[in-house]
């Protein structure tokens, strides 16, 4: 599954409840490189809202020893029952700023608890979620903003972290990655007579990518089929 990484490899996987947060935790469990994974999720008590909920995820998670690989799979669309704006009109502060607390403060938080546990002394994966739409340069359509911007703050928070945690860890390759448009229910209402992949066929994509990049490839932005995306 991840051959690059050592034979008894440790992993966890944030957001381990969602549809290719469990399809991730579902492929790492059926590796038998992998000595340890942890799945956490609002189902384990884990808050992404709440930098103490994620200060003790990271402390549970660090009992076993370093960490090989950190799946983040956290984020949202569609929050307190309020879609993607369509036009400047529909533009709402709290929405907005709803937007920005789960899918940029949330993952930054996670760096920062997380990254701190990867091993230093050889190879170590961290990855997060994040989406084509985020891409500024590849923006044709317009429309979505906060949810948009809320991803190209986390395109840039990877970026910047990716460079500081090279600096402690040398063979760590920390990137953003979006996963394809996945049937989950994230992307239902959205999804009208477009082709789908399952999150397990994400899952598995997302991986092989993950597992394929060199170091060269730290802090970079990258689609499911190992494409490089624009900023």
């Amino acid at each position: 599954m991840l051959p690059s990484l050592r034979s008894d490899y440790r992993a966890v996987v944030l957001g381990s409840t969602g549809g290719i947060g469990s399809a991730i935790l579902s492929e790492l469990r059926a590796d038998p490189r992998c000595a340890h994974v942890i799945g956490l999720s609002r189902a384990t008590g884990f808050d992404l809202l709440n930098e103490s909920s994620i200060e003790a995820a990271a402390k549970q998670a660090a009992e076993g020893g370093p960490l090989d690989l950190v799946f983040d799979a956290t984020g949202a669309l569609l929050i307190d029952g309020q879609g993607p704006e369509k036009t400047l009109r529909a533009l709402d502060p709290a929405a907005m700023a709803a937007q920005f607390a789960v899918n940029a403060i949330g993952p930054a938080l996670i760096l920062k608890h997380f990254a701190p546990l990867l091993a230093r002394k050889r190879r170590v994966l961290f990855a997060t979620l994040s989406a084509r739409v985020g891409s500024i340069g590849d923006n044709r359509l317009g429309g979505w903003i906060s949810y948009r911007a809320s991803k190209s703050a986390l395109n840039q928070i990877l970026r910047t972290a990716a460079i500081e945690i090279a600096r402690s860890h040398p063979m760590a390759v920390a990137v953003a990655l979006h996963p394809g448009t996945v049937a989950t229910p994230l992307s239902d209402p959205f999804a009208a007579g477009r082709e789908r992949l399952t999150p397990p066929m994400s899952a598995s994509r997302l991986l092989a990518v993950l597992d394929s990049l060199p170091p060269e490839a730290n802090g970079g932005f990258f689609a499911y089929d190992g494409s490089r995306i624009e900023w």
